[in-house]
């Protein structure tokens, strides 16, 4: 009964029942994976194309038949002159590209908006790579007898039913207009063959809108469910996503270890060392007119206030045992941090000594007095009451 529930449990991790995590549907995207609907592209491009001649196409007729006329219609010096031959051909040239490219911006316009539509526009590298497994014809096979084949062979089926079906019922809808284009002037028979061509065209292509409704749910289904996940590939993501724990426990410790490396190379420039005197060290430095007040440059208890008495003993830092002011200094105080208010007298007090010690040290004289009870308030000091 163990190895059964086990084999149920294992099995059920591999099975893709999870809906991809949006890491995944990120990823997908880097890759060029992204839901496309042929028809809704289809769709949109041809009734664009359609449309824009529907409304341009007058304009864009007259501007044809004049470069027709002025393209065969030319002087005697534009034939036997080269120079004037290639001019003329730029102009011609221009005026055409100038003339269709209305139309052009009309379709570009259409081509974006599909995959806008449908999920945004990517460009991907890596999907431009080159694959040999996308010439393997054993996966080409797969796909044709896969749901997405058998997909595709309905749709292009009903593509075929419901074009050709609308396309007939429109061209019997206007046959008795075009037959009697035969009894008009050239001129206007031309014009009304265009209009009936025209909207014959955009009722066959509204017809593919009702292929791309039905498209478009299925494309977004589809690509969703391909991506879907394991439960095992969602453990496995929010174990990437959360980071290794040894991993992180390592760079924690090395990021305190250069914290600590910095932190001891400010000790030489400190001006004095507070300390418990063997728990607690806190090394303090003031610049005066540009501190406010004197700044915390080191701090450390146990090993590490062992480390900053020494490292102060190397460099001459005077050193001042006062616990309660140290238990305080280093209870409320980070690095790089001003003293708290609370602490201005007690502080002030010790800069005074220390500027009178090296005073002492260097000219002579009597031997400052060192500061004993520094008012340091009872709520400050972390070991205030204690037996």
């Amino acid at each position: 009964m163990v190895g059964s529930e086990s084999g149920v449990s294992e099995e059920s991790g591999l099975e893709k029942t999870e809906q991809a995590t949006p890491r995944r549907l990120e990823q997908a995207r880097e890759e060029g994976q992204v839901p496309q609907s042929r028809e809704l592209s289809t769709f949109l491009v041809m009734m664009a194309g359609i449309s824009g001649l529907w409304v341009m196409g007058q304009w864009v007729a007259g501007r044809i038949v004049a470069l027709v006329k002025g393209g065969l219609s030319f002087e005697r010096e534009l034939a036997i002159d080269p120079v004037l031959m290639v001019a003329n051909l730029r102009d011609v040239l221009a005026d055409a590209v100038l003339t269709v490219a209305p139309v052009f911006a009309v379709l570009i316009a259409a081509a974006i908006a599909a995959p806008i539509l449908m999920g945004g526009l990517v460009f991907s590298p890596k999907a431009l790579q080159f694959k040999f497994e996308r010439m393997d014809p054993l996966k080409g096979l797969a796909k044709m007898f896969s749901v997405h084949g058998a997909a595709e062979l309905v749709k292009a089926l009903l593509k075929a039913l419901l074009v050709g079906g609308v396309g007939a019922w429109a061209i019997w809808r206007e046959k008795d207009q075009m037959l009697a284009l035969m009894s008009q002037p050239l001129a206007a028979s031309l014009n009304d063959f265009a209009q009936i061509v025209l909207f014959s065209a955009l009722l066959v292509v509204s017809s593919l809108a009702l292929l791309a409704a039905m498209d478009v749910p299925f494309q977004l289904w589809q690509y969703h469910d391909k991506l879907k996940m394991t439960k095992e590939q969602i453990r496995q993501e929010n174990k990437e996503s959360e980071g290794d724990p040894q991993l992180k426990a390592r760079i924690r410790q090395a990021q305190r270890e250069m914290s600590r490396r910095r932190m001891m190379s400010e000790v030489p420039k400190a001006d004095v060392v507070v300390t418990n005197p063997t728990h607690y060290a806190v090394a303090l430095r003031y610049e005066a007119g540009r501190m406010g007040a004197p700044v915390v440059v080191a701090k450390g208890a146990d090993l590490t206030a062992q480390k900053i008495r020494e490292i102060a003993a190397e460099h001459n830092v005077p050193t001042l045992e006062a616990p309660p002011l140290a238990r305080a200094l280093f209870a409320h105080c980070e690095i790089d941090q001003a003293v708290p208010a609370a602490l201005y007298t007690a502080v002030a007090e010790v800069m005074a000594y220390v500027y009178q010690l090296n005073h002492w040290l260097a000219d002579g004289g009597q031997v400052p007095e060192v500061p004993q009870a520094l008012p340091v308030p009872a709520d400050m000091d972390p070991g205030a009451g204690r037996a």
